[in-house]
């Protein structure tokens, strides 16, 4: 492997391409540092040209997602900074419903705090007083599925990637309480408990992920508007997914979230993959 150089626009596309063939067609793909060594910045706009096809076949911007919030996580990849991913509308998933994993290459959930953009929300008076820039506080559950063989990647690959966002669901909206810091979270697979945490595990306060992903959005470009949708990092590791379950996470003092899962086919991102 060469070392990292900055990458041409015309590499930028087809890398892209190849990672969007591989989520549309749900089978795996190599990683992208397997023949080539690129930086997290080229890395960022790979990720950029990725979302801009999911534009261009309709989907709206609706928000953003922290990687690496959790620090064992973060020291374990190497790093030292978080990572950030764009949702889409096309990756919502209403609470209480039902996916299908055939839509999927190889998908894990992991229990979330979401935080949405309150209506007055200007990126220009800066994050000193949360007040005006989050609004509501929600228990999420999110879907992520690398397009990668074996789940496996590099940090520059898993940014490009968009952070393996896929899917995401939001439990009821309250008011932003005084204390996020320490609170319980489950992740159960048919009531039966299979991870739980504490929502410390978010850079040791998931509020303090709000400044970081307004920092990260404004360093990469992505925009942000009134009501978007902040994905504050996983509070638990993430656990695979399969067929004819019930899937919830339980936020203390926030409620329960959940969704239904099937399968209409074999995936062949599980088995080519």
């Amino acid at each position: 492997m060469t070392a990292a150089t900055v990458l041409d626009a015309v590499t930028v596309e087809e890398l892209a391409g190849r990672l969007d063939t591989a989520a549309l067609t749900r089978i795996a793909h190599p990683q992208l540092s397997d023949d080539r060594s690129f930086s997290v910045d080229d890395a960022y706009r790979i990720q950029r040209a990725l979302v801009t096809r999911r534009l261009g076949r309709g989907d709206r911007l609706t928000g953003i997602k922290l990687g690496f919030t959790s620090r064992r996580k973060a020291a374990q990849m190497g790093v030292d900074d978080v990572i950030v991913g764009t949702l889409t509308s096309g990756m919502m998933i209403a609470d209480g419903t039902r996916i299908d994993l055939a839509d999927f290459v190889h998908p894990r959930v992991e229990p979330e705090v979401a935080f949405r953009l309150a209506p007055g929300y200007d990126p220009r008076r800066g994050t000193a007083d949360l007040s005006d820039v989050i609004d509501a506080v929600a228990p999420a559950l999110e879907i992520i599925d690398s397009r990668y063989r074996n789940f496996r990647f590099s940090l520059p690959d898993v940014v490009a990637d968009n952070t393996s966002a896929s899917g995401f669901v939001i439990g009821r909206w309250h008011p932003v309480p005084s204390g996020l810091d320490n609170r319980g979270v489950l992740l159960e697979i048919d009531d039966q408990l299979v991870e739980c945490g504490s929502t410390a595990e978010v850079l040791g306060d998931p509020l303090r992920a709000v400044p970081e992903a307004l920092r990260m959005a404004a360093r990469y470009g992505i925009p942000l508007e009134p009501g978007a949708i902040l994905l504050a990092g996983a509070a638990t590791p993430a656990t695979y997914l399969t067929a004819d379950t019930t899937v919830s996470a339980t936020v203390s003092g926030l409620g329960r979230v959940r969704f239904n899962t099937t399968r209409s086919e074999p995936s062949e991102g599980e088995t080519r993959g």
